[in-house]
């Protein structure tokens, strides 16, 4: 059985609050109340602002962007501030040669080499994206091939170097 509500009590605790609030110090009711009571707030005619929505183009742009400097490494690049580029000396000739890649870290790059995986990745999502426009039923068929070929050419590039980037990175993987 529910516990029943005891009705002396309730009505105890609303008599204290009411009380309360006339039974405070005439100073603070002089604080509270009197400069109150002879303002008035203004009557603002205010219109609510109206935000339009950004189109699809717009979000799909701030997607891509977001996607591309997740992927890149963006945060990384803030944090531990790497170099642009290394440097190698060449044992035979002593000559100093640029690195894009930092070989045999897995866990650490340049900042180049973040931005070109970064861009390969995001190739091949536009890839995707353009074999999905060259399933549209609404194009010419000569717009549905040009989508197919682009896209089908952008997944494998991108997969090509991504493959290759991974071979520099780490030598003898995928071998």
């Amino acid at each position: 059985m529910a516990p029943r509500a005891d009705s002396q009590s309730a009505g105890a605790v609303a008599a204290a609050d009411a009380s309360s609030q006339f039974s405070m110090d005439p100073v603070f009711h002089i604080l509270k109340v009197v400069p109150y009571s002879f303002l008035r707030p203004p009557r603002l005619r205010l219109k609510i602002p109206s935000v339009s929505l950004p189109s699809a183009m717009t979000v799909f742009s701030l997607v891509l962007l977001t996607y591309f400097m997740v992927v890149s490494g963006f945060v990384y690049d803030v944090i531990v501030e790497p170099p642009g580029i290394g440097s190698t000396q060449d044992p035979a000739t002593g000559a100093v040669r640029p690195v894009v890649f930092l070989p045999g870290r897995v866990n650490g790059q340049y900042i180049i080499e973040g931005l070109s995986s970064g861009f390969m990745f995001v190739l091949g999502g536009i890839g995707i994206v353009l074999l999905d426009l060259a399933l549209d039923k609404n194009r010419a068929r000569s717009v549905k091939v040009s989508y197919a070929i682009a896209g089908i050419s952008s997944v494998v590039i991108a997969y090509v170097m991504t493959t290759l980037f991974i071979r520099i990175k780490i030598p003898g993987y995928l071998r």
